[in-house]
């Protein structure tokens, strides 16, 4: 590994000491056109000096093809400096480091230095792609491993007789299968996510039925925290969508705010139409302490986990705010975290009418 990064340095230091005698011009065509020109003309302006100094053909002829051709290589490697950087910084990539980049020269325009940028910024997003790939791995294995360790001790300990099969650690197991359930769910729809892949099933429905039945199991599910659920959705708005998709993205809203709200407190969710857009507005209120605006789109990243409210269960896999996002962005809407000044505000936003996008006239 030492020996590759001395190569590297080696490789970065010997291209940061060519500096480019072109590339003022913003088509490469055009400096190769003026490169021949002018190779052209020195040679023409070499035999014609030698001529003078009365030199026979024989000897002009070979010192002018000498000059020429030291003059032509030397604008030639000053055209390919990027090109070499680029390939050695491509074996770097292929070899696993993504942090390398290639360097670019504010003063030119011409059609190399837009693949220069254009390679870095590709490098950008691999190196961005393997980070997450290694948060993936680093996480989901995390995930995977506590409730598989708390199951496999709690079996054993049933296994060795230190405690009893009751009906108490049976449900402890339970919730432990249930927890890998839902994240192995979770992780399918990632994969989705991945693949661009989701077929959508559009109905039209009533939203206040709607909410009502995505409500009734999280009550359930959150029995015993004495948390209340608040409803204003008015009785006549309906909208077009996916219902699968878009219980997805109120579940996982309402759970989140569920989860970061104190014990014996309550949110809200309401909804409304706004016209003037043609869109269905819900947002879903927890009286919990408000989310920095610097981070209000750090959440929604794959993973990412914030710190539960008191009284609450801290278990999660970071992936619900993500999913959720992706489900409203499938149906043309978004999610986002707005200011209010009764706590947190998760704002959703979904168009009243759905339209595939085959069938949008701008696409």
């Amino acid at each position: 590994m030492a020996q590759l990064d001395s190569e590297q340095q080696g490789r970065s230091s010997s291209a940061q000491r060519v500096e480019r005698p072109v590339g003022l011009l913003s088509s490469l065509r055009v400096e190769l056109s003026i490169l021949i020109l002018i190779s052209t003309v020195l040679a023409f302006l070499m035999a014609w000096f030698l001529t003078h100094l009365h030199m026979n053909g024989w000897s002009a002829l070979p010192l002018t093809i000498i000059v020429t051709l030291i003059f032509t290589y030397s604008f030639a490697r000053g055209l390919t400096t990027p090109l070499t950087e680029m390939r050695n910084a491509a074996v770097s990539m292929a070899e696993g480091d993504y942090s390398v980049r290639v360097d670019t020269y504010a003063s030119n325009r011409d059609e190399i230095q837009e693949l220069a940028h254009a390679f870095n910024e590709m490098a950008d997003e691999l190196e961005h792609a393997d980070q997450l790939r290694r948060d993936m791995v680093a996480n989901v294995s995390h995930e995977l491993r506590t409730p598989v360790a708390a199951l496999q001790a709690m079996v054993e300990n049933m296994a060795d007789g230190v405690v009893e099969p009751s009906q108490s650690n049976m449900e402890n197991i339970l919730a432990q299968t249930q927890r890998l359930s839902d994240l192995i769910a979770f992780l399918l729809d990632m994969s989705r996510v991945e693949a661009g892949a989701a077929s959508l099933h559009v109905e039209t429905f009533n939203l206040a039925e709607f909410i009502d039945d995505t409500v009734a199991p999280l009550k359930i599910a959150d029995a015993g925290h004495g948390h209340t659920i608040e409803l204003h959705v008015p009785d006549d708005i309906m909208l077009e969508g996916d219902k699968d998709r878009l219980r997805q993205l109120f579940t996982n809203i309402i759970a989140n705010a569920l989860k970061h709200s104190a014990d014996n407190t309550g949110i809200l969710v309401e909804a409304r139409q706004d016209d003037e857009n043609d869109e269905i507005v819900a947002n879903i209120i927890n009286y919990g302490s408000e989310i920095p605006a610097e981070v209000r789109n750090q959440i929604f990243r794959r993973f990412v986990k914030g710190k539960s409210g008191p009284g609450t269960e801290s278990g999660g896999t970071g992936l619900g705010l993500s999913i959720a996002r992706w489900a409203a962005g499938l149906h043309g809407g978004t999610v986002q975290v707005v200011d209010d000044y009764r706590g947190v505000n998760f704002e959703i936003r979904l168009p009243r009418h759905f339209v595939l996008e085959e069938d949008n006239p701008e696409d």
